[in-house]
C-alpha cells in the first residue's frame, strides 16, 4: 500500500470531505458507501483494492470504523494533516447537530408533547436494533463455534453482568486458535519500521489522555466528570462491533455502574433515536449521554455549561483514539491485514459482538415496553424482571416499525418520523 501522496492544491480535498461529513447518514454502511462513491468512483483518488484493504483493517480496530476509514483516506491523500482534516470533517456536522438536539432535549424533554414523540420513537428503536442484530448475525455467525461465542457473550452480559471489555478480551483469547473465517489476504507486504510508529502512538496517547488528566487535577480524581471521561476512555479501547455493541457497555453503566445516577435507560434510547437521524457516526449517541450526564454534574458551570463540558469530554475520549490507531498503523495496513492469527482472534470478537448486541436489544425492549424493570439477584445470576404489564402502544409501534423496515422500501429516518408522529397523535387524542 503506497505511502501518503504529497499535498495537491485545488483538488477539492476539504470540500470533498466536508461533503462526506454532511451526507454520511445511514450508519456505517451508508457512510462507507458515500466515501466509496466520492473517492473511488467519482474522483478516483484510490483503487478498489486499496479501499477494501483499508476497510478490512478498520473493521479489526475498536471504535467507529467509518471514521477510521475517513482518517486513513485523508492520510493517504495528504499525510497527517489530511487525516486530521478528514477525520474532523467526518464527525463535525453530526456533532454540531447532536449538540443542538441534546440541548433542546435537556431544556424541553419533559414537555408532554416531546415525551409523546419519544414514546413512539423509542418503540421504533427496538425494531432498528433487532434489524441490526439480524444483519450482523447473518454475516458473522457462519459456524457452530461462532454461534457458541455469541450465545456465551449474551449469557455473560445478560445474566452475569460481566463487564463488556472483559467479554471482548475473552472472545479474543477464544477466537485466536479457532477455525473461524479469516480476513487475511494473500501476498507478502513490504516491511515498514515500527520505531516512528511507536513515537506516533506515544504522542497521540499523550494527546488523548492529557485533557482527562487535567480535569482530574482541576476537579479531583473522584469527580463525576472524571469518572465519566474514564468510562468512555475504557469503552474506546474495547468497543469492537460499532455503536450498538458499545451501547451495551453504556447500558451496563446506567444499570448500576458509573452512569447509574447520571442517565436513565430511556434517555439512552432517546439518544440513540436522535443519533439515527443525524449525519456522522452512530456513536454520537455517546455525546448525547455525555451531555445529559454533564448537565447533572453541572458543578461550577451555569445553564448548559455542564452539558457542553460533558459532550466535549465524551467526544474527545471517544474519537481521539481513532486518530491514534490510524496514524500509528497506517504505514502497516498491508502487514496487519495479512496476519491470520489476528484476523481469527478478531473474528471471535465479531461473533461475540452479536451476543452483546442481542443483550442490548433485550435491555432496550424491557425498558421501553414496560414501565419499570427490577433487577433480581440469585447468587451470581441477575435477572431483569418487568414490574408492570406490557405497554400495548409501544409493542404495536415496535412491530409495525419492524415490518416497515424489513418489508418495505421505507428507510430508517421515515420510520422514526412516522413513529414519533404516531406517539404525538396518540397524546393529542387522549
Amino acid at each position: 500500500m503506497p505511502q501518503p501522496a504529497p499535498p495537491r492544491k485545488a483538488d477539492g480535498f476539504v470540500r470533498t470531505f466536508a461533503t462526506i461529513g454532511v451526507l454520511s447518514f445511514g450508519g456505517p454502511a451508508g457512510q462507507i458507501a458515500v466515501m466509496h462513491r466520492e473517492l473511488v468512483e467519482k474522483r478516483r483518488w484510490l483503487d478498489e483494492a486499496s479501499f477494501l484493504a483499508a476497510l478490512n483493517v478498520c473493521l479489526l480496530l475498536p471504535g467507529p470504523e467509518a471514521q477510521q476509514l475517513a482518517i486513513w483516506l485523508g492520510w493517504r491523500r495528504r499525510g497527517v494533516s489530511g487525516g486530521l482534516i478528514a477525520g474532523l470533517l467526518f464527525i463535525a456536522p453530526g456533532a454540531l447537530v447532536m449538540a443542538g438536539l441534546a440541548s433542546l432535549y435537556i431544556g424541553f424533554g419533559q414537555v408532554a408533547a416531546v415525551q409523546a414523540v419519544f414514546a413512539g420513537v423509542q418503540a421504533a428503536v427496538i425494531a432498528i436494533v433487532a434489524q441490526a442484530v439480524w444483519r450482523v448475525a447473518r454475516r458473522a455467525l457462519t459456524s457452530a463455534r461462532a454461534w457458541w461465542l455469541a450465545g456465551a457473550a449474551f449469557v455473560l452480559i445478560n445474566l452475569f453482568a460481566v463487564p463488556f471489555p472483559l467479554v471482548v478480551a475473552l472472545a479474543t483469547v477464544v477466537g485466536a486458535p479457532a477455525a473461524l473465517p479469516s480476513l487475511a489476504t494473500s501476498g507478502t507486504a513490504t516491511p515498514v519500521p515500527w520505531r516512528a510508529s511507536l513515537r506516533t502512538a506515544l504522542l497521540w496517547l499523550l494527546i488523548w489522555l492529557l485533557p482527562l488528566a487535567g480535569l482530574a487535577l482541576w476537579l479531583g480524581p473522584d469527580h463525576g466528570l472524571v469518572a465519566l471521561g474514564s468510562a468512555f476512555a475504557r469503552l474506546a479501547l474495547s468497543s469492537f462491533g460499532g455503536a450498538y455493541a458499545g451501547l451495551a457497555y453504556v447500558a451496563q453503566g446506567a444499570s448500576g455502574g458509573p452512569l447509574a445516577a447520571l442517565v436513565t435507560p430511556r434517555e439512552i434510547v432517546d439518544g440513540l433515536a436522535l443519533a439515527e437521524t443525524t449525519p456522522g457516526p452512530l456513536v454520537l449517541v455517546y455525546q448525547f449521554v455525555g451531555g445529559i450526564a454533564g448537565h447533572r454534574l453541572a458543578g461550577p458551570w451555569p445553564a448548559f455549561g455542564g452539558a457542553i463540558i460533558g459532550m466535549a469530554l465524551v467526544l474527545w475520549m471517544t474519537f481521539a483514539p481513532s486518530f491514534l490507531f490510524v496514524f500509528t498503523l497506517a504505514p502497516h495496513f498491508d502487514r496487519v491485514i495479512a496476519q491470520p492469527r489476528l484476523a481469527r482472534a478478531l473474528s471471535g470478537v465479531t461473533a461475540a459482538v452479536v451476543g452483546v448486541m442481542a443483550s442490548l436489544g433485550v435491555w432496550f425492549a424491557l425498558h421501553v415496553l414496560f414501565v419499570g424493570v427490577q433487577v433480581i439477584h440469585y447468587g451470581p445470576v441477575q435477572l431483569n424482571v418487568p414490574q408492570a404489564t406490557l405497554n400495548p402502544f409501544a409493542a404495536a409501534t415496535a412491530l409495525v416499525a419492524l415490518i416497515l423496515l424489513t418489508r418495505t422500501r421505507l428507510g430508517m429516518i421515515p420510520v422514526l418520523v412516522l413513529a414519533g408522529a404516531t406517539g404525538l397523535a396518540r397524546q393529542m387524542l387522549a
